[in-house]
């Protein structure tokens, strides 16, 4: 009987594991990143385009060996101090490798050396990791993916996929030459290029037979190969030392209940998929008789999950959407994939630790690695990893109690953050992430994402408001989050509407409570998206009861960085609301911002001057403000990420030098003083540091807390920190 993961047991393991862990239990957790970027040749520019894909570690767990396709490359990273790896430097290749095995001092690599979809051809080179050169080449015929080598060490088993070309006519196959598998003997340690086995894989397959696409190999300890045909939907079990297929059976399908399947800048997680085609990336052995399959999908399906068959193919276990569902309970789902393939479950790993048996599985779009306990029946969701920008691969080291993970995406040519390798290790501890999730709401998932401003419930100790931003422009949203707990919780979920609608056209990026139930919200504009520069008014519903346009005399001056923060000062008709513009306008000096002001009452509008602190190679701006105590405590930063972000500040202002001036004359300007430097805090996780540090604020009693953005989860890891911040001298 197959077995489905429902999703209220999905939300008791998910707690279970962030938040009551019994120290009996050991868990990962992240203690270093590198940046392959550190890898780069002294003669390669150093802002190329680099990538971590599929790593594998040698045998003494002391190093880490990586595939970069961009720099066609493998990249070696010294672990013997995981906790301060560092660069050995990389080997240039003929082609792009696609997949790395490790055999004694030897690395064999997978390399793609064809010119054209058409016409593809491939090597398998030997990498001498000591000397740091290649020493043989075989030639594999085709354009190889994944390599995998037997616990015995005699054959190594690569899949040749020959990879479809998607923008010939639209992708559809088949598409020719067919790719196939390929079996090459170990002797001796190195690999025997004449012996090579080619592996007919046509006829095999229910869809496009003739045109077999293998994707991804594993090895038991019997020397059977499982092998995935991704597009063709089908698994392959093959006799490694004869060559010959032994069964094979079609993925197959699944019925998918409780996602978010469309695209349109909103999380709702009540739709529903029927008959979707599994089309299996990785696969893995559990033992000799149960393989696991990640159902990323490639053509026409891609299940979102994963799925643990036995070797006749018969279905033992289902995840269905119960992996989804988690990553949206801490922030990861990626919306901007929710109509295609959502959180895209690519990569696997499985190590036995302690005499437990573990497998982890791979979210691509969502940035996380899940680490479940293999029990033998219905699997267990132990915790969920912070994974860099798109994990591609992992490898396990048990005998040091280590997971690395492989992060491909490189944003340098956008000013992001570099392919990182991630290393996190086994110990009895508390997990150190998620710092914030999400629970249910009369049995629905309250998805959340893109916290860009925080505020005090007031009269409520230990509770917030939070703001999404213009990532979900389809529900903007005011979240209440309950720091009491660790993590903390996002307990609802209020969408700000417009005659009865979620409001459109929004960019919020601050919050404030009214007085009197409701909010003062303020929307960042973008005129080239006609998304107005505005102060939204909002009751205790949601409901948008005043839209305040800003007057001419700031307008004629705009660009699209505006409002990032908004506080109150004052009651009834002395209300005043300031306003931190993030960035310099037309009108500014050089160096300097306006804190902008605005009374109700009278409708009156003003400003002072905030001197930015230098730039370096980015700019630097603000991202909030929060008054207490007879202070304004204002965000500034840089907008760099990793080893380049230097400034992520809180300062403060005495609320006696808020003293507005008219808008369009001479502008006074205040006094800082720093309070605190955030960089140590966004390092405190082990990863890279992140450059939007977006909200602040002090909850009823005085005591205060700071959050990340984490921009939805397009071009960023997904990583959200929330954490309270110390400061000395506040009540």
């Amino acid at each position: 009987m197959t077995r489905h993961f429902s999703i209220p047991a999905a939300v008791a393991i998910l707690l279970a594991s962030t938040a009551a862990i019994a120290h009996s239990e050991p868990v990962f957790n992240r203690i270093a990143s590198f940046a392959v970027a550190d890898n780069t040749p002294a003669d390669v520019d150093a802002k190329s385009v680099t990538s971590a894909e599929i790593i594998a570690a040698t045998e003494d767990g002391n190093t880490l060996v990586y595939t970069s396709s961009p720099l066609k490359a493998v990249g070696l990273i010294d672990i013997t101090d995981a906790r301060a790896p560092k660069a050995l430097g990389s080997v240039m290749l003929d082609g792009e490798p696609t997949s790395v095995a490790i055999i004694g001092g030897m690395a064999l690599v997978a390399v793609n050396t064809g010119k054209d979809k058409q016409h593809p051809t491939g090597n398998l080179e030997t990498v001498d990791l000591a000397t740091k050169k290649v020493e043989a080449t075989c030639d594999l015929g085709g354009q190889p993916d994944s390599i995998s080598i037997s616990k015995d060490k005699t054959i190594a088993a690569i899949a040749i996929e020959n990879e479809r070309d998607e923008e010939l006519n639209d992708g559809k196959i088949p598409q020719m030459p067919a790719g196939d598998l390929v079996i090459v003997p170990i002797r001796d340690g190195a690999a025997d290029c004449a012996a090579i086995k080619h592996v007919d894989l046509k006829g095999i397959a229910g869809v496009a037979a003739e045109d077999p696409e293998p994707e991804f190999v594993a090895i038991n300890s019997n020397n059977e190969i499982a092998l995935t045909l991704q597009e063709n939907n089908e698994i392959v079990i093959i006799d490694g030392n004869t060559g010959t297929v032994k069964t094979h059976f079609s993925a197959g399908k699944t019925d998918l209940s409780g996602i978010d399947a469309t695209t349109d800048g909103a999380l709702d997680f009540s739709e529903k998929q029927e008959g979707v085609l599994r089309e299996p990336d990785a696969v893995k052995w559990l033992d000799d008789n149960r393989i696991i399959v990640a159902n990323e999908g490639d053509y026409e399906g891609g299940s979102r999950g994963f799925t643990i068959f036995d070797t006749t193919g018969k279905v033992l276990y289902e995840s269905g959407a119960s992996l989804e569902q988690a990553n949206a309970r801490i922030g990861h789902f990626p919306e901007n994939r929710a109509g295609k393939k959502g959180v895209e479950p690519e990569g696997l790993e499985t190590a036995e630790i302690d005499g437990k048996k573990y497998f982890m599985v791979l979210s691509e779009r969502a940035s996380v690695a899940a680490v479940y306990e293999d029990t033998g029946a219905e699997p267990r969701l132990v915790q969920l990893l912070p994974s860099g920008v798109s994990p591609e691969g992992a490898v396990a080291i048990p005998s040091r109690k280590l997971l690395a993970t492989a992060n491909e995406v490189d944003l340098i040519e956008d000013g992001g953050a570099r392919s990182h390798v991630m290393l996190y290790e086994m110990s009895d501890a508390k997990p150190a992430y998620p710092q914030i999730v999400s629970e249910d709401k009369d049995g629905e998932i309250i998805g959340w994402g893109a916290l860009s401003g925080l505020a005090a419930v007031p009269d409520k100790p230990g509770q917030l408001y939070a703001v999404t931003d213009s990532v979900y422009s389809g529900q903007p949203s005011i979240l209440t989050i309950d720091a009491t707990q660790t993590p903390a919780v996002i307990s609802d979920k209020l969408v700000v509407k417009r005659d009865g609608q979620p409001a459109q056209k929004l960019d919020i990026e601050g919050i404030a409570t009214d007085g009197d139930g409701g909010f003062w919200l303020a929307s960042e504009g973008n005129s080239e998206k006609l998304v107005p520069h505005a102060l939204y008014h909002v009751n205790g519903k949601g409901k948008i009861k005043e839209e305040i346009a800003l007057p001419a005399e700031l307008l004629a001056n705009e660009t699209r960085f505006g409002f990032e923060g908004i506080a109150v000062d004052g009651k009834g008709d002395d209300m005043v609301l300031w306003m931190a513009m993030q960035r310099e306008w037309k009108d500014d000096p050089k160096g300097f911002v306006k804190l902008v002001s605005y009374k109700p009452s009278t409708k009156e509008w003003g400003a002072v001057r905030y001197p930015l602190e230098a730039a370096g190679d980015g700019w630097v701006g603000l991202s909030e403000i929060a008054f207490h105590d007879g202070y304004a405590y204002i965000i500034e930063r840089d907008n760099l990420i990793g080893k380049d972000a230097k400034l992520k500040k809180l300062y403060r202002v005495a609320l006696s030098e808020l003293k507005s001036a008219k808008l369009g004359g001479e502008l006074p300007v205040i006094k800082k003083e720093e309070v605190r430097d955030f960089v140590p805090d966004l390092k405190a996780l082990n990863g890279y540091v992140v450059d939007k540090l977006e909200g602040f604020a002090f909850d009823a009693s005085g005591k205060a807390y700071a959050v990340t953005d984490n921009d939805g989860v397009k071009d960023s890891s997904g990583e959200t920190l929330f954490f309270p911040v110390d400061i000395k001298g506040t009540n």
